[in-house]
């Protein structure tokens, strides 16, 4: 397996994120960067991104937790942001991911875990929960799913899979503006390029939406149907803050709150004025609402 690394001097002077690189690596030659911020005997808050973004998606919350005592961890997915890149699409599969983000947190020895999911990292973060909950403590899951393709995907996200096999390279800057309310500056919209020099680096982001289980017969789906299954046995809590502008995962909320045990309370909240990626436009408010439910 041939794996890229993006040079360091595309990450310099990114506005808002100065946190200091960590790496732990998963499997032979496969490196994965996270961030890791606050005391390293607090309570462990886990932020997990999914595509096309990376660790610099969660500037704006992982301070509010750090400030609060909180050991605050965002990787970033094989695949993305400065972690090692598998050069063909062949070299993903969902279950690779779920096993590279079971080593990290293995390697990592996390444990009492507080974990933040969106977009993939709900699809991967659900399925280690799933395959061991003893490491978690509550889930907060924001504008995600697991899908087992069961249920008829939404038309958003058909046009969706289809921009990206089709688009030479993806430009996810402009991706991540299109599916956030308020306005990026250039230079964070550059931030969002900077994993991605050119095309033999977007392997995972390309592989990553026809990855998802949006047929019942997907090879995925099976092991998300046993997932499932798991997760409603959970008390687990979880809280669900997802935003009222996100077309893919518009009321994937009910999902949670009806399946998982540890759902069933009036914690719960819409994040106005949000889009896809609300921790752009919200982080701050997130992070706060996660803060008061965990605590």
């Amino acid at each position: 397996m041939e794996i890229l690394y993006t040079p360091d001097e595309r990450f310099q002077n990114l506005p808002g994120y100065h946190f200091a690189p960590n790496y732990v690596e998963v499997e032979t030659g496969l490196r994965m960067h996270f961030v890791d911020e606050g005391p390293k005997d607090g309570e462990v808050v886990l932020l997990l991104h999914g595509q096309p973004s990376w660790s610099y998606l969660y500037r704006k919350m992982i301070p509010s937790f750090v400030a609060k005592g909180y050991r605050t961890i965002a990787p970033d997915l094989v695949g993305f942001g400065k972690s090692g890149k598998p050069t063909q699409q062949s070299d993903y599969t969902y279950a690779s991911h779920v096993k590279w983000m079971e080593s990290f947190l293995a390697k990592l020895d996390l444990q009492g875990i507080h974990v933040f999911i969106q977009d993939w990292g709900g699809l991967i973060g659900l399925r280690c929960i799933a395959n061991d909950p003893g490491r978690f403590k509550t889930i907060t899951a924001a504008n995600t799913g697991m899908p087992t393709g069961d249920q008829q995907m939404p038309e958003a996200f058909s046009q969706w899979v289809k921009f990206v096999k089709t688009i030479p390279l993806l430009p996810c800057g402009s991706i991540l503006q299109n599916a956030t309310v308020s306005k990026l500056s250039k230079e964070e919209m550059a931030a969002y390029d900077a994993p991605f020099p050119d095309v033999a680096y977007q392997a995972g982001a390309k592989i990553f939406p026809s990855l998802v289980p949006a047929k019942p017969d997907n090879p995925a789906s099976e092991d998300n149907r046993q997932a499932w299954k798991k997760l409603m046995q959970l008390d687990l809590p979880v809280l669900t803050l997802f935003s009222d502008q996100d077309p893919i995962t518009k009321g994937g909320e009910k999902v949670f709150q009806k399946l998982m045990p540890g759902a069933k309370h009036d914690k719960h909240s819409t994040i106005e004025a949000g889009g896809h990626f609300l921790q752009e436009d919200k982080g701050e408010e997130i992070a706060q609402k996660m803060i008061e439910f965990i605590s």
